[in-house]
């Protein structure tokens, strides 16, 4: 499966399209997975190492004015 995602690095101006090559289906739900678990604020990001995802990396971000003692703990 192909896919080309728009790269909105300033680091990369002229890159404008990425194409990722060999993007299974394990990937995509793995990055769906990923989506679904960093929650309202939270990142995920891709590296891309010779066309192919190489990592997955999340980061789970939180609302200080939302938070609720306790809150932080209990999600999973």
């Amino acid at each position: 499966m192909t896919s080309k995602t728009r790269v909105s690095n300033p680091q990369f101006p002229d890159r404008g399209r990425l194409n990722l090559r060999n993007l299974s289906n394990a990937h995509i739900r793995m990055i769906d997975e990923a989506l679904a678990t960093v929650g309202e604020f939270g990142e995920v990001h891709l590296v891309v190492n010779k066309g192919r995802l190489r990592f997955l990396i999340t980061q789970k971000s939180y609302d200080a004015l939302k938070y609720r003692p306790g809150g932080i703990s209990k999600e999973k």
